[in-house]
């Protein structure tokens, strides 16, 4: 593989024509109240999102993780990622398929993550510092360099943009529409009240809408962001490669988009910028990705560079307390505790983690020690209390309330 023609360009722009693999017709992507995503040129050809950035990412990682071994395919193992447990152990996701990748609530909210949050060593008193972040994804979710982070659950400003986007489109589209019946062979009739077609019952009609056009998948990689990442040559030859595989492997495995959308490559992929680059193959990926991840990871240890950590679904809430006296929080309750000073808009409170496991009577004695702090300990121990109640009162309101999730 050849990487030299990309050290001095800013985007690698790739594009392939695919069709459907049977017939003409294909089915788009869905939008809530929107339905697909038609719009018109400016020299006026009928265009079709078919498959939107958003959704290209989530496919760029299902093609490089094997759900049955719970690990990396081949090819990229020895990569690292965050894995989450239950709490008995049993895997229930992790890193790569999550949604949000590091900022997903199953890893934030996991035993575990404030290692990773502590190297990312966010310091609300000073402007962002993205080299730790930076280094922190390549120890710990070397996946998110490349399809960004937003973690506002830290804080709102630490954030990375995607270095490699995809998107699927379709010209001069022509709309199919169709239709179908769902039949009851017991009762196809509307039915009595508890037995219409709200509930399933009867025979119920619906309306399809399929396109027909001339499809492309354009793939853009943002090597001046990754070049800026600073990490090293080693890291960004596996962050193109890696890349590349990801895209090659989605135009081989990742081309059923959906029942009715099952596509092929229509020819070979093309390089739009720099004309002097020659994409490797499949195979040839393949075979180098193992050295390159071992090069860039020469100085850790082992080929598992994975971090478990373990998510209770029944843990703690974090507990905010209203008080008008300010703490004495001593070293070893710093990462526990935290004092928020009142602003025009919100009142003074006292922010103590999930992770907190002192009693209320042992914190009061340490945040507010002497003879003088009693009143202050009082009012800590009375907010304490009314946090907690409300807090069952909250969990019983939620078991039974069918719609607490929608709210």
């Amino acid at each position: 593989m050849n990487f030299k023609p990309l050290e001095n360009q800013p985007r690698l722009l790739l594009k392939a024509t695919l069709r459907p693999l049977q017939g003409s017709r294909f089915q788009p992507t869905g939008f809530p109240d929107l339905g697909a995503a038609t719009y018109d040129c400016p020299q006026g050809r009928k265009m079709l999102l078919v498959e939107s950035a958003q959704s290209m990412a989530n496919r760029f990682e299902a093609v490089c993780w094997d759900t049955t071994e719970n690990n990396w395919v081949q090819p990229l193992q020895g990569l690292p990622a965050v894995l989450v447990n239950d709490k008995a152990g049993n895997p229930l996701t992790n890193s790569v398929l999550e949604a949000h990748r590091l900022n997903s609530p199953y890893i934030t909210n996991a035993k575990g993550f404030d290692e990773i949050k502590a190297m990312i060593a966010f310091d609300d008193k000073r402007p962002f510092n993205r080299e730790p972040l930076l280094k922190s994804l390549l120890k710990y979710d070397v996946n998110a360099l490349l399809h960004g982070v937003f973690l506002e659950k830290i804080a709102g400003v630490i954030r990375l943009p995607r270095a490699l986007t995809g998107f699927i489109e379709a010209t001069d589209v022509t709309t199919v529409a169709s239709g179908g019946v769902k039949n009851d062979r017991v009762r196809a009739a509307k039915g009595d009240e508890g037995q219409t077609a709200k509930e399933g019952f009867g025979n119920i009609p619906f309306p399809r809408d399929e396109y027909c056009g001339h499809i492309t998948a354009f793939f853009n990689l943002d090597l001046a962001l990754i070049h800026g990442f600073g990490l090293g040559p080693d890291a960004e030859a596996l962050l193109i490669a890696l890349s590349l595989f990801k895209i090659q492997r989605f135009l081989r495995d990742g081309l059923r988009l959906r029942t009715a959308c099952d596509l092929e490559i229509d020819g070979a992929l093309i390089v739009q910028r720099p004309g002097d680059f020659v994409v490797p193959s499949l195979k040839e990926l393949e075979d180098a990705l193992p050295a390159l991840i071992a090069k860039a990871y020469a100085k850790t240890d082992g080929k598992d560079r994975f971090t478990t950590v373990t998510y209770d679904e029944a843990k703690k809430k974090a507990t905010s307390l209203q008080l008008s006296t300010g703490p004495t929080i001593p070293k070893e309750l710093e990462n526990i505790v935290k004092w928020k000073k009142a602003t025009k808009k919100k009142p003074a409170s006292l922010e103590i983690s999930s992770e907190n496991e002192v009693s209320a009577e042992e914190l009061a004695q340490q945040l507010y020690p002497g003879d003088d702090k009693t009143n202050a300990r009082t009012a800590f121990l009375k907010a304490w209390q009314a946090a907690s109640s409300q807090g069952d009162a909250d969990e019983d309101e939620s078991a039974d309330d069918p719609n607490q999730e929608q709210k």
